[in-house]
């Protein structure tokens, strides 16, 4: 008598789609497609329409250009600092926006996951898509402040698509790692909105490399922040080419082999987690 293979089979693990499925390509369009959709909807019905989103960081900038630059005299003898106040804002908006979207995005698209499968990774990938057509919108207001500063023309403006990719691939580590964590434990949102507000005081948005140089030990600890890094280097390629690059502000090349550990670890641990959770998520879901 043959034994019954149904009985063998109940309990094991149904494997669902995959991070990509084999085809960049169509992830690719699905990720373009997806985060066009988003960032139409978002403003979708309202009156100003995409005005709103570049709001945010001018009111935001002008809340701390105030308090800084008037009240406590932060940033003097920097030059062109509102203009890297702003630019930074920017940066670091997106890097919030991209990571804070991403924790939910799964979950929030639970009835699109159960009905159809598509590579998983597409969608904390859209995310930060969105918030990247979002950061093109509001880069157009730091190109107008900065022309107003008198901020001219440098050979070394040409690494801005470097330093946005850099931006961007950070991101989209981060994201996925949030993303497939919070699947599973959804004390990931609170968490990383307590972090993300550390980030902010930790990564130099407000203060400037000449606030920490003096303080040796300080600087190399905020220096090996990838954020800090990239942060640094755009206002040396893109506001002010006499502030010291990135390479220099964290101590020479033997000290930045930290924060691009740090950056590499992080991508390669963000998408691996998300490789290995994403043909369980929707039974997680």
């Amino acid at each position: 008598m043959s034994a019954d293979p149904i009985p063998a089979a109940l309990g094991r693990p149904i494997s669902g789609p995959s991070a990509v499925g084999g085809d960049w390509r169509r992830v690719v369009h699905l990720t373009r497609t997806l985060a066009v959709t988003d960032f139409k909807l978002r403003f979708f019905g309202s009156v100003l329409g995409y005005l709103w989103q570049l709001m945010r960081p001018l009111l935001l900038f002008g809340v701390l250009y105030a308090v800084f630059t008037r009240v406590l005299k932060f940033g003097a003898g920097v030059a062109f600092y509102p203009a890297i106040l702003l630019m930074n804002i920017v940066f670091f908006t997106f890097f919030s926006e991209a990571t804070g979207g991403a924790v939910t995005s799964l979950v929030d698209r639970e009835s699109l996951v159960r009905k159809i499968q598509f590579p998983r990774l597409v969608i904390p990938l859209a995310t930060v898509s969105t918030a990247g057509l979002n950061l093109v919108l509001n880069f157009v207001a730091v190109i107008v402040f900065m022309a107003i500063q008198g901020v001219g023309l440098h050979v070394t403006q040409l690494e801005l698509p470097l330093i946005v990719a850099a931006l961007a691939l950070f991101s989209a580590g981060v994201a996925a790692f949030l993303s497939a964590a919070y699947v599973r434990a959804r004390d990931v949102r609170p968490i990383w909105d307590v972090t993300i507000q550390m980030l902010y005081f930790a990564t130099p948005v407000i203060y400037p490399y000449e606030a920490v140089v003096h303080r040796y030990n300080f600087r190399h600890i905020v220096y090996s922040n990838p954020l800090a890094v990239i942060l640094q280097q755009a206002r040396h390629a893109l506001v002010d080419p006499s502030a010291p690059s990135a390479v220099k502000a964290v101590g020479g090349w033997a000290w930045m082999a930290i924060p691009i550990t740090i950056f590499v670890a992080v991508i390669v641990i963000g998408f691996w987690m998300f490789t290995r959770e994403a043909p369980r998520v929707a039974e997680e879901l």
